[in-house]
């Protein structure tokens, strides 16, 4: 299956940073930010991406109702805010910090269209990032839409194996060492931790995976 919920396998950090372009690199800074800190409001001037260089984002809106919906739950070497690239004047979704010592490389717009124009390669790999993170929210809304809690958490443990997962050649389980929490993961299929844990220990009675905080081992296909 092709992964659409994460891009992990391409660190974007390493490509797009403007610290790896010597014109680029004295003006450049790096900005920290703290567990819960937010890095932009909806609402907010479109006029930077951002890039992760350490830590985890959390991408997101709020509801007419308040409640607040998650996107994406971004970590090392990935992109955000690519929107403004496009166009858009204004954030429609807020990122905040999920970690104490997330590090993030501020672009503006200008510099990566700046980038773009002199490097075509450059600019290739960000519009099939982009293209590729469309591709990824239409998925996953079409999850949350029309699937229920328990084939959402089945189609998330198999985009982690491609993402994530590697075979043991001891046992040939599929073993899955992952950056998210319990309340990540519930976060991202639309449920309840309690829900996510009764359907864990669901599939754990079964026999077909254990699963401790940062890692999970698949010991067959869960149909």
């Amino acid at each position: 299956m092709t992964a659409l919920w994460f891009f992990e396998d391409v660190n974007l950090f390493k490509v797009l940073c403007p610290h790896k372009f010597k014109k680029y690199k004295q003006a450049h800074c790096f900005n920290n930010y703290k567990k819960e800190d937010y890095i932009y409001f909806e609402a907010d001037s479109s006029n930077k991406v951002f890039l992760i260089e350490k830590g985890k984002v959390k991408i997101g809106y709020y509801n007419e109702d308040g409640s607040e919906v998650i996107k994406s739950i971004l970590t090392k070497g990935q992109l955000f805010g690519e929107k403004a690239i496009l166009g858009e004047n204004n954030r429609d979704e807020f990122a905040q910090s999920l970690d104490n010592t997330t590090s993030i490389c501020p672009i503006s717009v200008d510099t990566m269209h700046d980038l773009m124009r002199d490097n075509q390669t450059f600019s290739f790999k960000v519009y099939k990032f982009i293209g590729f993170k469309f591709q990824k929210l239409e998925r996953r809304l079409k999850l949350l839409m029309f699937k229920d809690a328990k084939t959402r958490l089945k189609e998330f443990l198999e985009d982690l194996c491609t993402d994530y997962g590697y075979d043991c050649e001891k046992t040939g389980h599929k073993v899955i060492q992952h950056p998210y929490t319990q309340k990540d993961i519930a976060s991202l299929i639309g449920t309840s931790r309690p829900t996510l844990n009764i359907l864990l220990n669901e599939l754990k009675e079964k026999k077909l995976l254990e699963f401790n905080r940062k890692e999970i081992i698949i010991y067959q296909k869960i149909a």
